[in-house]
């Protein structure tokens, strides 16, 4: 079979020409092309013949989909798959795998840096401490006691739960899908969204975009949330009705917002409301984005390729 992987992973040629040695071994071609693009021409003179496809974040269309006969897998080396043509892999048999779970630790970690530049102005006090009037120090409130509130109780939700309770914060969630076991060791209490937004502090997404899911987040469930409380979004942008959270920050509704995701990825449109927005710590998607994240879940995805042409399909994305 041929394999071709369509961009960088973010990590050294050496380490992905070690991680395709098994392919070759195994008597595939593997080619690998080093630069990105997100030009629908070019992606498809890319994937011309090949039968597995392996793609990061970037967009992959329906239009690049149907141009290629031979495709039977794409392998998506991240965790969301809304980026690829998902009806048009379905309407030609074509399976989608993803690495679901190479970056539960990162999203963990910059979630809980998102509150603490927040609560601590971080990065104001940076741009401070550097000014030719320096308007002196400002107090910061504290992550120990507060009510945090989880929407997701899936692997990155559970991480964010235990670095939260090691700061000695009382976590609630509210999940549409399950109720995660672990959750309940942990002493997490489940309760419906509009009661777990009236409660908490701190409240933080950690689901996936999905017909069910998108604008979850609206003008009227900001409303219900405290004025001193903080959201912070590791997620996905849409899931957020962006323009009403820009207005509730603006209006003083609610506190403060850490955003590390958008409707677009970046860069961002001059125009965009949160770019304009009181109180908004904005990172341009780079939760995932470690070095040990990386290095995993390019494991991770050439894992995916092997299972796949050994006749052992994992990681398969069914919807």
């Amino acid at each position: 079979m041929l394999v071709k992987l369509l961009e960088p992973l973010n990590v050294s040629d050496s380490i992905i020409e070690k991680l395709a040695e098994p392919i070759k071994q195994a008597g595939h071609e593997f080619v690998y092309y080093n630069k990105k693009t997100t030009d629908s021409a070019e992606l498809a003179k890319r994937s011309e013949g090949a039968d597995v496809i392996m793609i990061a974040n970037n967009p992959y269309p329906s239009e690049v989909i149907d141009q290629n006969a031979n495709l039977q897998l794409i392998n998506v080396a991240f965790t969301g798959v809304d980026h690829v043509g998902i009806g048009q892999a379905r309407n030609q048999d074509v399976m989608i795998c993803n690495a679901a779970g190479y970056a539960n630790q990162a999203v963990a970690e910059l979630t809980i840096g998102l509150v603490l530049d927040v609560y601590r102005h971080i990065t104001q006090g940076d741009k401070e401490i550097h000014a030719d009037h320096f308007p002196g120090a400002f107090q910061g409130s504290e992550i120990k006691g507060k009510t945090v509130g989880l929407i997701g109780t899936g692997k990155i939700g559970m991480m964010t739960a235990r670095l939260f309770k090691a700061f000695g914060a009382k976590i609630v969630a509210s999940d549409q899908s399950r109720r995660n076991p672990e959750a309940e060791v942990l002493g997490i209490e489940y309760m419906e969204l509009d009661e777990l937004l009236a409660q908490s502090d701190i409240v933080s997404l950690h689901i996936p975009l999905l017909s069910s899911t998108k604008g979850l987040i609206s003008k009227e469930k900001l409303e219900l949330m405290k004025e001193s409380a903080i959201l912070i979004n590791c997620a996905r942008g849409p899931i957020v009705d962006n323009d009403a959270l820009a207005d509730a920050l603006n209006e003083g509704r609610i506190a403060g917002a850490g955003i590390d995701v958008f409707d677009m990825e970046p860069p961002i449109p001059e125009d965009y409301k949160l770019l304009q927005a009181r109180n908004v710590i904005l990172t341009p998607h780079v939760g995932f984005l470690t070095n040990e994240a990386m290095e995993l879940r390019a494991k991770i995805a050439f894992d995916n390729t092997m299972a796949f042409l050994e006749g052992k399909p994992q990681n398969i994305i069914r919807r």
